[in-house]
């Protein structure tokens, strides 16, 4: 009986191990299409990712790489925490972001952690090399397959070191967004989610986000349990929200930061197709 006890423990063991390897590292597609009257031509494929926090995907990042290069994307788009506060590894990150950028034109905004992290001026230096476009509050107008576009992007409000997060961001999307007028298609780069309503307000066709990490846990049917800046039970981890004309797409994230185990929320490849409606 005792032996049987133990080979029990030992399998119960196994199966929570290769449960927790799965679901921390097994990468899943999503995809999304959206669509605007603003918009002609043939359209662009967008292949997002978020919040790294460092992690490596199978040696030189080779797994995640060759997943983002099957979909032969327009543009990459990077939505913050590429490095972690705690867990900093610049080589990971910048791996990673060398080989996008040779893929296809990859655009970047910072998360809260590359400022917490102390070090974002060293990994500045390293994404310019890399050939990554960093918009810091502000806009590119992008002409691809007959399509045109404004892609913008804000800094994540940690850089400010102001409590009030929306204030920051408030400040920096008059300055990305100068200039920009109801014809224009404008697809936002901002880390936060839970600034939905903010983003709305300014009237944004899309929006691109992270920092949730999926709810970190998800419960079936419920949705995640957890978030950073939105508490428990948060609004914003995952998919699509839709208000007026805005339109807002979570990415769940790559990596981990604070808690290091995911629970059904597999790291997570956004693919979005934006044309003509």
């Amino acid at each position: 009986m005792k032996k049987r006890n133990l080979l029990l423990a030992a399998g119960l063991i196994i199966c929570a191990a290769l449960f927790s390897y799965y679901q921390n590292n097994k990468l899943d597609w999503s995809s999304y299409t959206i669509t605007s009257q603003k918009l002609a031509g043939a359209g662009v494929k967008i292949v997002q990712l978020s919040d790294l926090h460092s992690k490596q995907f199978g040696e030189n990042q080779t797994r995640l790489v060759t997943k983002v290069k099957a979909v032969k994307p327009d543009i990459i788009t990077f939505t913050g925490d590429l490095v972690d506060q705690k867990k900093y590894n610049e080589k990971a990150a910048l791996a990673l972001m060398k080989q996008l950028a040779a893929i296809a034109p990859t655009f970047y905004v910072t998360g809260n952690h590359e400022y917490w992290s102390g070090r974002y001026e060293q990994l500045e230096e390293g994404l310019k090399a890399a050939n990554i476009n960093i918009l810091h509050n502000r806009k590119e107008k992008l002409h691809m397959n007959g399509t045109t576009l404004l892609i913008a992007g804000v800094d994540d409000p940690a850089v400010s070191g102001n409590d009030d997060a929306a204030l920051t961001v408030e400040g920096e999307l008059k300055v990305a967004l100068e200039g920009v007028t109801e014809q224009d298609f404008v697809l936002l780069l901002s880390h936060r989610p839970e600034l939905f309503s903010l983003y709305e307000k300014h009237d944004i066709d899309l929006v691109l986000s992270g920092h949730a990490h999926g709810g970190q846990v998800r419960i079936p049917f419920v949705g995640g349990l957890v978030a950073p800046d939105q508490g428990f039970m948060p609004k914003y981890t995952a998919g699509m929200f839709e208000k007026n004309e805005t339109a807002m797409i979570v990415n769940r994230g790559l990596g981990n930061s604070i808690i290091p185990q995911r629970v059904f929320n597999t790291p997570e490849i956004v693919e979005i197709t934006i044309k003509n409606k």
